[in-house]
């Protein structure tokens, strides 16, 4: 009986430290065994039914972790009957207490109604001041049926109360429209001189997205644009841009701004609306979402000269659009197998 305890207990420690990725009940953590940010947790907010957000996330998380030593664990819309990563779930995200501990949030939801329990540990992580990385729909996270009672309905994007909710109040702008055609006009990053020396934006060039500039309308004078959005013809990156109103001016595509919450400490917020998962496909994108990692965890003086952001594993997202995400998938089928 002894010899039976000891060998239970022998298999729960193996599999806790066999290996670089650790699957927690319904979420994927990715350890970090080396470099600059060993010691930082980083939390990922995947759920969203148009961009992938599924697929895009964790393979940032896995470059994170393995290139750069960061702890990230990716949480996901999870179907509460089959366990499964089901995006059109928009009320379960299992695993939000992660934040609690969190030195970073990146995130990238689309009108989420999260249980208050799930919810708290979110709203309690911004009231801390602590950084939040917001990508594409986030600008619209959370959407709350205004005819149910919850503590958290101001943070739905509709909010008038507290206008645009979530999105306009912390990130600095919600939804309001698509500015370039969607699907058929692609996205040209054209960097603000003013920035182009700032750590953040080391290394990065040639940033294109095959999802079209979003309309911002909003976005407070306190808020530094790092990067224009610049709306091309076509859906490639050698498109010409369009001629016209719609680059005169251009849109904001990056920025960053600071948002102080219930507490003193303010928030450092960095906002793109750009972050499909094939937007992610741009190695400029994930050198700018790996920096921005860098600076809001407090490794500004880290930042490479031309930081590592190669895949680790295969990637081969799936286009945008409804209704296309890849079904039957459990976050334990996320789980590095190899050690890199």
């Amino acid at each position: 009986m002894k010899t039976l305890s000891y060998l239970v207990v022998l298999l729960a420690v193996s599999l806790l430290v066999s290996g670089p990725s650790v699957r927690a009940a319904e979420w994927v953590v990715y350890e970090g065994k080396a470099g600059p940010g060993l010691g930082k947790q980083i939390v990922f907010l995947s759920g969203d039914e148009e961009y992938r957000s599924e697929e895009g996330l964790p393979m940032l998380a896995k470059i994170l972790a393995v290139r750069h030593g960061f702890k990230c664990t990716v949480l996901f819309a999870i179907n509460p009957a089959d366990g499964t990563i089901d995006p059109v779930t928009t009320t379960n995200i299992p695993g939000m207490a992660a934040l609690d501990s969190a030195d970073l949030c990146v995130m990238a939801l689309r009108f989420r109604e999260l249980p208050d329990d799930q919810m708290k540990h979110f709203v309690d992580y911004l009231n801390r001041g602590k950084p939040i990385i917001g990508l594409r729909t986030s600008t619209h996270a959370f959407a709350y049926d205004h005819r149910k009672e919850s503590p958290y309905a101001k943070y739905d994007w509709r909010n008038q109360d507290w206008p645009g909710g979530f999105g306009q109040q912390v990130l600095g702008e919600t939804w309001v429209d698509h500015h370039g055609s969607h699907g058929k006009e692609s996205t040209r990053g054209v960097i603000n001189p003013a920035f182009k020396d700032d750590p953040i934006l080391r290394g990065v060039a040639d940033l294109w997205a095959p999802t079209d500039v979003y309309a911002v309308a909003h976005l407070p004078k306190d808020a530094s644009v790092l990067v224009w959005g610049e709306v091309l013809s076509g859906m490639k990156p050698s498109d010409p841009p369009v001629q016209g109103a719609k680059n005169n001016p251009r849109m904001p595509l990056v920025w960053l701004r600071s948002y102080q919450g219930a507490q003193q400490r303010a928030s450092q917020i960095f906002t793109t609306t750009m972050g499909a998962a094939v937007d992610l496909q741009n190695e400029g994108l994930r050198r700018l979402l790996v920096n921005a990692a860098y600076r809001a965890t407090g490794l500004t003086d880290k930042i490479p000269e031309r930081a590592e952001v190669g895949y680790v594993g295969e990637y081969k997202p799936l286009w945008f659009g409804f209704g296309k995400f890849a079904s039957g998938i459990k976050p334990d089928d996320l789980v590095l197998k190899n050690d890199p």
